[in-house]
């Protein structure tokens, strides 16, 4: 029965996808024709997420381990722990004041009507494309020149083994970050591992936990700052979510 319930609560999430992206996807697609628009584009983007986000019955809570803050005026990369297509709407609820651009696999633009809209707001990258991946650098820093900010999940994706914490972090934020000096704002999320996970038959609707972790200024030694960032994630995974 619970097997029957969780298939339809993600037909459930079909359906919202399908209905508010077909409905939002109009003004995202227009606003989104100039880079100077983008944040107007942005807000529909930004409620299509939270359409998404509070219509399958989640809510978040942020819990701040850092005393900085994120600067309106200032772009950021933002990355996080890698566990769910909901990482996706978290990200959006976060930043209201920060349009978001995400880079994301080129394979997802051949899904009808929403790979019409993702390509014009995200950067397609072929990960088994030498040429495509190179050309992600020059294409963000351009983006984020633009006003807007980048979101990369340092794990290249989700990892097949479950049992994975955290899997190892590619270079590409933290190139990013020390080639065109953006900072990066590190998030851990917890419990959407299992809240929603890629396993249709399992899932249930609750409260998101989300860490700020930090902000880290970009700096010449990017393998520092990579392991900077997966260790606060890591040790934040580990951590009793009651304990934070």
């Amino acid at each position: 029965m619970k097997k029957i319930l969780n298939y339809l609560w993600r037909a459930w999430f079909v359906l919202l996808t399908t209905v508010f992206t077909i409905l939002l996807g109009v003004p995202v697609l227009l606003f989104s024709i100039k880079a100077t628009h983008f944040r107007y584009a942005y807000f529909f983007i930004r409620l299509w997420a939270l359409i998404l986000l509070y219509g399958m019955g989640f809510r978040y809570e942020l819990i701040k381990q850092t005393d900085k803050k994120l600067d309106k005026n200032q772009q950021y990369i933002f990355i996080a722990n890698h566990t769910s297509i909901i990482d996706i709407m978290i990200m959006c609820a976060l930043h209201p004041r920060h349009p978001i651009c995400f880079i994301g696999k080129a394979e997802l633009a051949k899904i009808p009507i929403f790979g019409i809209i993702y390509r014009r707001i995200c950067i397609l990258v072929d990960r088994k494309n030498p040429k495509s991946r190179a050309n992600v650098y020059p294409r963000a820093a351009a983006k984020m020149r633009q006003g807007q900010n980048l979101v990369i999940f340092p794990e290249g994706g989700v990892p097949d083994d479950t049992s994975i914490v955290l899997d190892n972090f590619k270079d590409g934020a933290f190139k990013i970050s020390v080639q065109h000096q953006f900072p990066i704002a590190v998030y851990t999320f917890l419990g959407l591992k299992e809240m929603f996970p890629f396993d249709n038959s399992k899932g249930y609707p609750g409260k998101i936990t989300v860490v700020f972790n930090d902000i880290l200024e970009p700096q010449s030694d990017m393998e520092a700052m990579k392991s900077n960032a997966y260790n606060q994630i890591k040790i934040t995974l580990k951590k009793d979510c009651t304990s934070l």
